[in-house]
């Protein structure tokens, strides 16, 4: 089984960020300390106060921090006028599951953000955030915004083969990840949403896909679970496209359509 360098991947991910074009320019950018010592990133896109959306960053749980997505979270605010919490996680290896699901716990409920969002990774902490509420009997989120999510930790999905080489995201990578954040196996499968036995509750939900991406049954299958419970699901599979396609619409038109879709579904979800 292949292995990476956590901390060469690391930074991988911060010069590949470092090469995208900046974000749009918003009222607001700053820096606060959240609940426990969290580090987040506020975006406002005027001065006025807008719904507020927390937004989980994606990379396998271990990559990834408030810089690799600042540029997402930037277009986010500006695209859909909300303002924008993004949370600066603890990451696998160093600390497993279930922290950084704590994190985004402690964020929601400190925050009582209007939904709740997140990309690959991010994306099965933000519903994983809102699993952990619901069963507690906690106030949600009124919706969840998840982007190419991780719903099944037993990387049994059909994908995971079929789309898992040649593609953006690789089979042996994900394999790797799901160790580093569940080092044990009995862990994966009470972990992942997609076998939550009920799913009833849940936010109102957009939830988007790539035909080319090793995550892509997965997600679909979430989002009709979540069909099925009675939740209000927006679900897109994006033809032609790749994980993690929200990063790369400087380089590809496709990719910058999928965002607009997207984009959308997120004002549409918003505005009830």
């Amino acid at each position: 089984m292949a292995s990476f360098d956590a901390s060469e991947l690391r930074e991988g991910s911060r010069r590949r960020a470092t090469a995208r074009p900046r974000g749009p320019a918003l009222a607001r950018v700053v820096d606060v300390e959240g609940p426990n010592g969290l580090r987040l990133r506020h975006y406002r896109p005027s001065e006025q106060a807008r719904p507020r959306v927390v937004f989980a960053h994606g990379g396998g749980f271990v990559l990834g921090d408030l810089d690799t997505h600042d540029r997402i979270c930037r277009r986010l605010a500006d695209a859909c006028d909300v303002e924008v919490l993004a949370v600066d996680y603890r990451r696998a290896p160093e600390h497993p599951y279930p922290a950084a699901v704590d994190d985004v716990v402690a964020v929601l409920r400190w925050a009582r953000p209007v939904a709740v969002a997140g990309d690959s990774a991010g994306g099965y902490l933000a519903t994983m955030a809102c699993l952990r509420l619901r069963d507690a009997g906690e106030e949600l989120p009124a919706g969840q915004v998840l982007m190419f999510p991780n719903t099944d930790l037993t990387l049994s999905q059909p994908s995971i083969v079929d789309e898992g080489s040649g593609h953006a995201l690789d089979t042996d990578f994900l394999v790797w990840a799901v160790e580093q954040w569940t080092p044990r196996a009995a862990d994966r499968a009470p972990a992942s949403p997609l076998l939550t036995t009920d799913l009833r509750g849940m936010p109102a939900t957009v939830l988007v896909t790539a035909e080319h991406d090793a995550l892509r049954d997965e997600g679909n299958a979430y989002a009709r679970r979540l069909t099925e419970a009675g939740v209000r699901v927006l679900h897109r599979q994006e033809p032609g496209l790749e994980h993690n396609f929200i990063q790369q619409e400087a380089s590809s038109p496709a990719a910058a359509a999928a965002d607009d879709r997207l984009f959308a579904d997120v004002r549409t979800l918003l505005n009830g």
